[in-house]
């Protein structure tokens, strides 16, 4: 047991739901809250994934368990909250991206698959644990935007005005619940090196998602967004990291990265 493993062993176990932890950024996140300490929710719609990340949780001693989840379906979402006897950290992280068209070309059922799944999804997951939240006297909504957030670009219109959205959501809520026992925290990670991202965002070619990352020495993985999620979650309950991003080291921007030849 490490030393971080004994501390977490001595406090009261808190519970984190982890929303898109079947893969990338959310599983990596699920299994850092679990060695601080954390019992965390995993949910996700692919219950085998879910199934993987909380075994390995377990093996490690920690504790995990499975709830797949559609984080659109606000009907389910809220059967799930329902049933959760309580929360005291939700990490929206489900969401993705889907196409690169230009706006002239782009498919609205994109758009509008995007904006469901990065907004509603956290919107609804967040309406429904609330209670929970503020049951806890320190409670945690963190969600995952992204550079986009801030950012356009050529192709990336769908998935940066989805990620606008994310962005309203965190800074509004924190607005509407100052005050009270609870903190906002948004973390923007910039490129990052995950198995499905640019394979989604790209319809599964290949070549096409491994061209993202091309030359780049070093992309951001997922294990280095849930290190500063986690940071930040842990943080004492009267300080607030309101806006952190997070790129690699060879992005200086959204449209500045240094590739080797």
């Amino acid at each position: 047991m490490t030393d971080t493993q004994a501390a977490a062993s001595t406090r009261p176990a808190r519970t984190a739901v982890v929303t898109g932890a079947g893969s990338g950024i959310g599983a990596a996140t699920a299994r850092a809250l679990a060695r601080e300490g954390y019992e965390v929710v995993l949910t996700a719609r692919r219950a085998d994934r879910l199934e993987a990340v909380a075994k390995e949780i377990q093996d490690q001693g920690g504790s995990a368990r499975v709830s797949p989840l559609d984080v659109t379906d606000r009907a389910a979402v809220q059967a799930f909250a329902e049933q959760l006897p309580a929360c005291d950290v939700l990490v929206n992280n489900a969401g993705g991206a889907y196409g690169t068209e230009y706006v002239e070309h782009a498919d609205p059922g994109d758009w509008r698959s995007m904006y469901e799944v990065n907004v509603l999804g956290a919107l609804h997951m967040t309406q429904a644990l609330l209670p929970r939240l503020r049951a806890s006297g320190d409670g945690v909504v963190v969600v995952l935007s992204s550079t986009a957030s801030f950012t356009c670009y050529e192709g990336g219109g769908g998935y940066s005005a989805a990620k606008h959205g994310a962005h309203v959501l965190a800074e509004t809520l924190r607005l509407e619940v100052c005050g009270e026992q609870l903190r906002v925290v948004e973390v923007a990670p910039g490129m990052v090196h995950t198995e499905e991202f640019s394979l989604n965002r790209y319809r599964g070619d290949t070549d096409k998602a491994d061209a993202v990352y091309a030359g780049v020495a070093e992309p951001l993985v997922a294990d280095d967004v849930a290190d500063v999620v986690t940071w930040a979650v842990t943080r004492p309950p009267h300080v607030n990291i309101d806006l952190l991003v997070v790129r690699p080291r060879a992005q200086a921007a959204q449209h500045k990265v240094h590739r080797t030849a």
